[in-house]
């Protein structure tokens, strides 16, 4: 079943892919820390983007890119980059959006 969390993670440093960021997109970490557990990105299940209209002029900006992954622990979770930070809290630009258990769980 899934879960709505909506939490921010902690990237482990130098886990990021490389080729996503050289393309000028933000790059899937493959380990990172939430609520103290540290989880690995076994496989990428989908990815998706956002967009949303800003001010009055309607122009669509680009803010979340979304992963789907599997972990080596099994979960299946959607992760995403927050794109363009807001200010109040600038270092938290990932995040864990929603969670599944193992499925024998």
């Amino acid at each position: 079943m899934e879960q709505f969390v909506s939490e921010p993670i902690t990237p482990k440093p130098g886990t990021f892919n490389a080729s996503a960021i050289a393309r000028g997109e933000p790059g899937l970490p493959t380990h990172f820390t939430w609520r103290k557990e540290e989880y690995r990105v076994d496989e990428i299940l989908e990815v998706w983007k956002a967009s949303t209209a800003e001010g009055g002029s309607g122009e669509m900006y680009l803010r979340r890119h979304y992963f789907k992954v599997r972990t080596t622990s099994r979960h299946v979770m959607t992760l995403y980059c927050e794109r363009q930070q807001k200010r109040k809290n600038a270092k938290a630009r990932w995040f864990l959006y929603t969670m599944n258990l193992p499925e024998d769980e």
